[in-house]
């Protein structure tokens, strides 16, 4: 799969509910941008369908992603927690569908969710299926279960602070496209003097590089904001070209700084 399946950049929504999201989601619109990020865990679905059918934009020209928590993954629970997340976002089915995180301990067999995830978009529920927070072992399980075509992305954490490197690479051999979250570390490559300096030679801010760089790995990005200029430059920024030597430096901001590491997670790569 390319990533030109998944739109670059998609809109992320977590924190982000009520008619705030609602604005944002109608400004990005607005903007150019077809590719929504929830996740049942934001509590937002509801808000995201509500934006959305007040659209104009028809919903055959979104591509809209929804992830499972990981208290649903028992078969039944799965299924009917994605009946749940199609009612509240008022769609028939989801472009993209996410198990959000590995089950913890394995308390759930990877095998059971997993195939389980297959048949909801067997029953057409979702057109695409995918994994999040995976690290490369449980990727490579995943793909015994289900087949190596099988799945769309994993998404996980990126940024210049947490570059990945060994689960991008790993992902894109596998033939998945990586979708980054956090690709701005909460806002902390705007104090970076790096990224400002770079920021600087080509007229821009320090997010958009950031965003950049993120798009010369091949990764899809999901940033969020509230603002309609930030919006606009998370779009543009898809557009700017880092030289090698800037890509290098950037490279050498690794710090191994993970933002996203509650206590369930896996023993990361």
């Amino acid at each position: 799969m390319s990533t030109s399946t998944l739109p670059n950049p998609g809109l992320g929504t977590f924190r982000l509910k009520g008619d705030t999201l609602k604005r944002v989601i109608h400004e990005a619109l607005a903007l150019g941008f077809r590719h929504i990020d929830t996740a049942q865990m934001y509590d937002n679905e509801q808000d995201v369908g509500a934006a959305l059918a007040e659209s104009e934009v028809p919903r055959e020209d979104l591509f809209l992603t929804t992830k499972v928590w990981h208290d649903r993954l028992a078969p039944a629970s799965l299924k009917a927690s994605v009946r749940e997340s199609l009612e509240k976002l008022g769609t028939d089915y989801v472009d993209l569908l996410l198990i959000h995180w590995p089950s913890p301990d394995d308390a759930v067999p990877m095998a059971d969710y997993l195939t389980a995830l297959r048949e909801v978009q067997q029953a057409g529920q979702a057109r695409h299926i995918g994994v999040s927070n995976f690290t490369n072992a449980q990727l490579d399980r995943a793909l015994e279960i289900l087949g190596p075509e099988a799945l769309l992305t994993n998404q996980v954490e990126v940024h210049p602070f947490l570059q990945n490197r060994a689960v991008v690479e790993h992902c894109q051999a596998r033939g998945l496209t990586v979708t980054g979250y956090m690709p701005l570390a909460v806002g902390r490559v705007l104090e970076d003097a790096t990224l400002k300096r770079i920021a600087e030679t080509h007229g821009a801010t320090p997010a958009q590089v950031a965003l950049a760089w993120t798009r010369a790995r091949g990764v899809v990005t999901i940033p969020s904001s509230t603002k309609r200029d930030h919006l606009a430059g998370n779009l543009a920024a898809l557009d700017l070209e880092l030289s090698d030597g800037e890509l290098e430096a950037i490279a050498g901001l690794e710090r191994d700084e993970r933002i996203a590491d509650p206590d369930f997670a896996p023993a990361w790569d």
